[in-house]
């Protein structure tokens, strides 16, 4: 029951049957058959399908809003029973920070605290989010503003530099605060709303995006304009420092926050982590 309970969230969550079986791991053949299950169990049609969009019916919103925390918890308890029992750590992470400067960070982690293990998920910050309130994740690492955050513990323990990669790699004279055209993050990231502000101050004008700062770094060096990135993606592509336009003292950041539910947060080897965390990022 529990499975088919957390297949109908998911279908709620991406509405269609394909993009709920590849979040789930199982075939869409499973997920209609525990959608059926659920039918006949209830006696209530709980979705209705348009095309090959597929929404709720009122009886079955009402099941995801009364069963959606009960099941968050559920996983808590499995979180707390066995992973943190073997000493583990189910960590959600902005891709960005996975693909760049995070695997030496959390490696020195390790061996401050050998003890400690590691399960890694990359995700855009969103959905990092969305996992660690389902559940599934312990802690997160992930970018953007913590300002809707109210309900997790959150806590900015890094301010990662943007930079400008020119177009081509060719040269530009720019001084900052001047008008420049850049290509950058779409504005469903975590790091956009952080960076949108300041963006307009300095006169930083998005003209396209794309869904990852590795994308919009490839581009740039291509030719396809500049591109506004973090510090750590242009580095890791080995992109010489003298090529990259920084902004200096006046500024322009992506935060960078360690997020976990407050119960999580209580737990001692979820603190250890963080401190030991908060301490290395310093270092950048």
């Amino acid at each position: 029951m529990i499975e088919n309970l957390e297949t109908l969230v998911a279908l709620s969550k991406s509405g269609t049957m394909m993009e709920a079986s590849t979040a789930l791991r199982i075939s869409q053949s499973a997920v209609s058959k525990r959608i059926a299950a659920l039918e006949k169990y209830y006696d209530r049609e709980l979705i209705e399908r348009h095309g090959r969009r597929v929404v709720l019916t009122a009886h079955g919103t009402r099941l995801v809003e009364r069963v959606t925390p009960l099941l968050s918890e559920l996983r808590s308890v499995f979180l707390e029973d066995n992973a943190l029992r073997k000493g583990k750590i189910i960590l959600g992470v902005s891709e960005a920070i996975l693909s760049s400067w995070g695997p030496p960070l959390f490696a020195a982690v390790r061996d401050t605290l050998p003890s400690l293990e590691f399960e890694f998920h990359a995700q855009r910050s969103p959905v990092v989010l969305d996992r660690l309130r389902s559940g599934e994740y312990m802690v997160g690492i992930c970018t953007g503003s913590s300002d809707a955050d109210t309900d997790l513990v959150s806590e900015v323990i890094h301010q990662e530099p943007m930079v400008v990669i020119p177009a081509g790699l060719v040269p530009i004279k720019y001084k900052v605060g001047k008008p420049l055209e850049v290509l950058t993050i779409e504005s469903r990231s975590g790091a956009w709303g952080s960076i949108e502000e300041n963006m307009q101050r300095l006169n930083l004008v998005r003209v396209a995006s794309l869904e990852s700062f590795f994308a919009v770094a490839q581009m740039a060096v291509s030719g396809f304009g500049h591109g506004l990135v973090p510090v750590g993606v242009a580095q890791t592509l080995g992109l010489d420092d003298a090529v990259l336009i920084p902004f200096g003292a006046e500024g322009l950041t992506r935060p960078v926050r360690f997020v976990a539910r407050k119960s999580m947060f209580a737990r001692e080897l979820v603190r250890s982590f963080h401190a030991e965390i908060s301490k290395l990022t310093q270092t950048l």
